[in-house]
């Protein structure tokens, strides 16, 4: 995988953000794979599509484009609010490809969010723009990636390292159960898996996770059996290979080299 851009397609062209959008998009279908079949190439969706950029024959997954120059942070701004919320509850979202580059045009950062990883928590409303702006009025939004379960961070190149691609596409399908549950569902699972991943150690114990159960309480104020419902999600994550119990309330994490 070459991590340069091909600087000779920005010829011609003055706006950088048109230039970022042509040199990012040519090195992903260039250079990238499907994360969950490992398919290589990636196709194009003609120009101008509003939902995605890319897909994979081969599993149908559907794949969106954003890159920014500089360092990698866990704010990426988006497009409307109001279309990625709605997107995200009529789950026709696709996946999220995120992309870092340097100034000296090379790829520092390529990481895939799956989309059952995207919740309307991790999306952060803008400010209207003025009344004297062009399109006065609209409200955009940012994605707020330190919202976002670890397990669903899967880099196939981090600092300007590639990641296996094997663990790449084990990474990807261990949370594709995620998309089978229900809104509800799925919420509780992805909170106590950042209650997780709020935990420094690698090793943890039950009630390690029951210190969340205030925070949990606040979310979901008509639960009364918040320990419970805890213990339940931590035998669902077991039982998927998220994390291993070790026995008499003793949990640790496992890492598929992605975080």
């Amino acid at each position: 995988m070459n991590l340069n851009f091909n600087i000779d397609l920005a010829e011609g062209y003055k706006s950088n953000s048109q230039i970022a959008r042509i040199l990012t998009e040519n090195w992903v279908k260039e250079n990238s794979y499907c994360p969950c079949c490992g398919e290589n190439p990636l196709n194009e969706f003609e120009n101008n599509r509003p939902v995605a950029d890319f897909y994979c024959k081969k599993c149908n997954e559907e794949f969106e484009l954003k890159s920014k120059s500089g360092k990698f942070s866990n704010t990426i701004n988006d497009g409307a609010y109001s279309t990625m919320i709605e997107r995200i509850n009529s789950n026709q979202n696709p996946n999220f490809f995120f992309l870092t580059y340097s100034k000296k045009m090379s790829v520092e950062n390529f990481l895939i969010i799956p989309k059952q990883f995207f919740t309307t928590e991790i999306i952060i409303k803008r400010k209207p723009l003025s009344d004297t702006a062009k399109r006065a009025g609209w409200i955009g939004c940012n994605i707020d990636l330190s919202n976002v379960a670890e397990a669903g961070k899967v880099f196939l190149i981090k600092d300007s390292k590639l990641i296996d691609k094997e663990i790449v596409e084990n990474s990807f399908k261990k949370t594709l159960f995620l998309r089978q549950k229900s809104n509800e569902s799925k919420g509780w699972i992805l909170d106590i898996m950042n209650c997780i991943d709020s935990i420094n150690n690698e090793k943890f114990t039950l009630d390690d996770v029951y210190k969340f159960e205030e925070k949990l309480k606040l979310k979901y104020p008509n639960n009364n059996f918040i320990k419970d419902k805890i213990r339940q999600q931590l035998q669902f994550l077991r039982d998927k290979g998220i994390i291993e119990f070790s026995g008499r309330g003793n949990y640790k994490k496992i890492s598929y080299g992605n975080i």
